[in-house]
């Protein structure tokens, strides 16, 4: 075992998407260049110099034994703090070295927002793999085009849409570790010029204990379990030849068993509710076309511990943007978009909104040059205005080689509840701004059978809000983080394999030194891995997966005074199989995590899994 990953870890360390199929069509990135809808211009990989990563549905098809979360976690540049921990734990996202929140989480190419919490992140536990088609990751500052907190990042999760036939049944059932159980039934098809996807999740686990066991105790902690339920419900409806629209609901509630922290058990729970409807509509015009997006979001957390609260949110959001093809190599896009937030349960139901209006011109194969030129200017009812913009240019030396680079500017609006909290608020902050540097090579060989990218860089971070106690929420701090990422990929026949390795470091405020220190809570400096993959026959696939986490500080914030704590570097070996039954109608699956039984904490005083796996069946009926 040990020579296996060895063997991993020296041939370049992954990026765990993985790419063995029989047939080249079937493969995700590296066989295609493939359109990036994120960057609401739908540009080919070979047009633009983002940095992206897709999850293609050969990959999520591929991933039923993992969450969300765990999926995430497994890409170049992204850290989840908490995917391997309870299943019942908080998830913290982090892309590039960025706080948590710095990173926007779209769904359908919506911004998720739950402005009840102090970051107002979109929770990562509510959303099930099952029902996710595609998802895309652009690194890097994208606040000329998404507006608030796109700083380090957007990870826009594109959902199931209808099938082609008029009437298609399709489900999973799963039982694992822990005695977790998880089960989907869904309905989709198209009849006519109507298409439907409608579906029903249900997840139970007795999980772990969420907090570790100190030292020295003998007595043993209880199991901070879940029990959590979704529907999902996708229309889209062709009206004419050029106009469709496109609604959706999406309703999930969860109850989460929670310890009272570090090292301390306890019988707490918090009932999380979150209900999202809205609609998507496209209406085409020649070479022009329109783009309506709107949402109405509502999220509430019911604590139960021995401080009980219940934090409300609501989110109405709307996007209203133009694409138009000047030309066989220039393309325009301007926007419109207003974001109002809302606390209901808060006295006097604070509220705030913030209007943008954006633009960007593509300039695309011209010779061997491509530019993306574009700016953004935000209207927020408190602080009032500010502006962002971004440059990106790319050069493909030739076919195989592309050199790019990126410069802009983004930012992050203050909280509701650091406006109007009952704790520290204050009606003066101003946004936390950001400098945005890259630069980075891409080659492209056989194909894509090969691959290389490499990408170096480098954010400033001023005006950062800290709570600076008595006085409260004060913008006061500025941080900086660079950093580097190699993805080597190769598909020979039915083997594949994608690595990665990761660096990240930066100085930011931490209430443990109450100021800045030389190093990021929780985030690594090193984190590399690998993904190989293995069509053994027709029915039979194969994979493993191996990634390595490097040490990381975190805070002691039990002991009197707080201490810096240092967390040992861990490494995890995954692997799945698939076997296909009844014309690939009918697949079983295991996923299988944590081989080697690594003992680690993704959080100080804080438990993480253990060797645990999962067996399930996944069928499609029509």
């Amino acid at each position: 075992m040990k020579k296996k990953i060895a063997l991993l870890a020296g041939l370049g360390l992954v990026q765990s998407v993985v790419l063995a199929q029989t047939k080249p069509a079937d493969s995700v990135t590296t066989l295609k260049d493939v359109v990036i809808t994120t960057t609401k211009n739908n540009q080919k990989q070979s047009q633009t110099g983002k940095v992206a990563t897709i999850i293609g549905p050969e990959v999520l098809d591929k991933s039923y034994g993992k969450t969300l979360p765990q999926l995430l976690a497994e890409q170049a540049g992204v850290i989840v703090t908490g995917a391997t921990s309870n299943y019942a734990a908080n998830k913290s996202l982090f892309v590039r070295g960025a706080g948590s929140a710095y990173a926007i989480v779209l769904i359908d190419g919506i911004v998720q927002n739950d402005p009840s919490g102090n970051g107002g992140a979109f929770d990562l536990r509510l959303l099930p793999i099952d029902q996710v088609e595609r998802i895309e990751i652009l690194r890097g500052g994208q606040s000329t085009i998404y507006g608030s907190d796109a700083i380090g990042g957007v990870i826009n999760i594109i959902t199931k849409k209808g099938a082609k036939q008029p009437l298609n049944v399709y489900g999973v059932a799963s039982a694992g570790s822990y005695n977790t159980y998880k089960g989907t039934i869904g309905l989709q098809g198209n009849v006519s010029n109507f298409d439907y996807n409608i579906s029903y999740t249900h997840v139970k686990s007795d999980g772990i204990s969420e907090a570790a066991n100190p030292v020295g105790n003998t007595s043993p902690f209880d199991k901070d379990g879940l029990k959590t339920d979704g529907v999902n419900a996708k229309f889209g409806l062709k009206l004419s030849n050029n106009f469709s629209i496109n609604p959706f609901v999406r309703y999930n509630t969860g109850t989460y068993n929670f310890d009272n922290g570090p090292f301390a058990d306890a019988a707490n729970f918090s009932i999380l509710k979150n209900l999202a409807l809205g609609t998507n509509a496209v209406y085409q015009m020649g070479s022009g076309k329109v783009t309506l997006n709107y949402s109405h979001q509502k999220s509430s957390n019911d604590v139960h511990n021995a401080y009980p609260s219940l934090l409300k949110g609501e989110v109405n959001f709307l996007d209203v943007y133009y694409n138009q093809t000047l030309g066989k190599k220039l393309d325009l896009l301007l926007g419109v978009d207003h974001r109002d937030m809302k606390l209901p349960n808060l006295a006097g139901q604070p509220n705030t909104n913030i209007l943008a209006g954006y633009g960007s011109l593509f300039l695309h194969d011209l010779s061997i040059f491509n530019l993306e030129v574009g700016g953004r200017y935000n209207k927020h009812e408190q602080y009032g205005e500010n502006w962002t913009y971004t440059i990106t240019p790319s050069i493909n030396v030739v076919k195989e080689v592309k050199l790019f680079g990126n410069i802009s500017t983004g930012f992050k609006i203050p909280t509701l509840n650091m406006l109007f909290g009952a704790f520290g608020a204050n009606l003066n902050l101003k946004p936390e701004k950001s400098k945005n540097y890259e630069a980075g090579v891409e080659f492209n060989f056989a194909d894509g059978k090969y691959k290389l990218r490499g990408a170096a860089y480098k954010r400033d971070l001023t005006d950062a809000i800290i709570y600076n106690y008595p006085q409260g929420y004060e913008n006061q701090v500025s941080q900086k983080t660079k950093g580097f990422e190699i993805e080597p990929a190769f598909k020979l026949g039915i083997f594949s394999l994608n690595g990665f390795y990761s660096y990240t470091e930066g100085n930011e405020f931490n209430f443990v030194d109450n100021g800045v220190a030389d190093y990021l809570f929780r985030r690594p400096k090193h984190t590399y891995g690998a993904t190989a993959g293995l069509q053994a026959t027709k029915d039979l696939f194969l994979s493993v997966n191996y990634r390595y986490v490097g040490s990381r500080t975190d805070g002691d914030f039990d002991s009197f005074p707080a201490a810096v704590v240092n967390l040992p570097s861990y490494k995890l070996l995954n692997a799945y199989a698939e076997y296909s039954l009844v014309k690939s109608k009918v697949k079983l699956f295991v996923d299988v995590q944590n081989i080697l039984d690594e003992k680690y904490n993704e959080v100080y005083g804080y438990n993480s899994l253990g060797f645990n796996g999962n067996a399930g069946v996944r069928f499609n009926i029509h």
